[in-house]
């Protein structure tokens, strides 16, 4: 079955969070001075179980989704998350990826290879240690996550796509270090704009680095030119190096926003749908599963959302739509 929106988009990605739980506090995230080291995160009992989880999976496969991300918090904080990826990649077809921030990879890259994941993406936003400790809260040493990406490229997770969102005046002056850090060694470096994302991060436009800025930074040192996208619906404009020697990618939600071709909804650590990354309602899907819903109600349900869906935030931002209550990314993985 083949859904569309309002707006005619399919429906082709679905990102599920395992877990609302990280062991980061990055500040555009799940900043420290709102989330504190004592949280109180979902209990065990609220969280989807894994076979709801992949139940849910394979009812939205029959809707038409191609690919499906694991994300958290930190999705590797879930335990025996293994077992989880075990079953996903049992469902034909599927184009199964994770996004983590890196830190426990280097002891869990290969168990991941071998329950069924096929690649990765790591959040990293420095290699300078203060910078990359400001961004992530809880001075965390960015030696680890680099000792996470060099054991996912040991076990074959590739490519390897690199995550930094940049933030003006905290690590923009990074870019370029991150840019010949990775350049030649088969990874895909990805520079984020700084979103507005869920209500606790304090966001402003002046801290945007816009993608066209970045781009030049990067060009100045080392020519780029642009490149097509692997697929509709990809967030990420690319661009390669003129020498050969790989490609970056920028996504610029806030200055280009890509609204008009977005095919993804995102199921919460509890079982809520999602229509957009700045959603501020949701359809409560575990409920249906413990109440005894069947696959076929469950399906008819989401197909009704999707067909409703009208979702364009980027589009119309604005100081008024700045204010709007949102759902915060930690809940949700971005």
């Amino acid at each position: 079955m083949r859904l569309a929106d309002l707006q005619g988009r399919p429906l082709r990605d679905l990102r599920i969070s395992v877990t609302d739980r990280c062991n980061f506090r990055c500040v555009y995230c799940m900043p420290q001075q709102i989330f504190g080291v004592d949280y109180p995160f979902l209990k065990r009992e609220e969280l989807l179980t894994f076979e709801e989880i992949d139940r849910l999976a394979r009812i939205f496969v029959g809707l038409g989704v191609e690919k499906i991300r694991l994300t958290g918090g930190e999705p590797l904080m879930r335990r025996d998350i293994e077992i989880l990826l075990e079953m996903l990649s049992c469902i034909p077809g599927i184009d199964l990826t994770m996004t983590t921030n890196g830190s426990l990879l280097p002891h869990k890259a290969r168990g991941l290879r071998d329950a069924g994941l096929k690649r990765i993406s790591v959040s990293l936003d420095s290699l300078d240690h203060e910078i990359f400790a400001t961004m992530n809260g809880l001075e965390y040493p960015v030696e680890r996550v680099l000792e996470g990406i060099e054991a996912a490229h040991a076990v074959g997770l590739m490519p390897i796509k690199i995550n930094m969102v940049v933030k003006r005046g905290v690590n923009d002056g990074s870019i370029l270090s991150m840019a010949s850090r990775f350049r030649n060694r088969g990874h895909i470096l990805r520079f984020i704009e700084y979103m507005d994302v869920g209500n606790t991060n304090g966001w402003r436009l002046d801290e945007v680095v816009p993608a066209s800025a970045i781009i030049n930074i990067v060009d100045d040192q080392y020519p780029l030119e642009a490149i097509e996208p692997n697929y509709y619906g990809e967030v990420v404009r690319r661009y390669r190096y003129k020498d050969g020697r790989g490609e970056i990618g920028v996504v610029a939600s806030v200055t280009q926003p890509f609204c008009a071709d977005c095919t993804r909804a995102r199921l919460s650590a509890k079982g809520t749908l999602y229509t957009c990354l700045f959603a501020s309602s949701a359809t409560d899907l575990r409920e249906l599963l413990r109440s005894g819903a069947t696959d076929d109600e469950i399906a008819a349900i989401v197909a009704s959302v999707w067909s409703q869906r009208s979702d364009r935030y980027s589009e119309i931002r604005s100081p008024d739509t700045a204010r709007m209550p949102k759902v915060e990314m930690s809940y949700i993985g971005g």
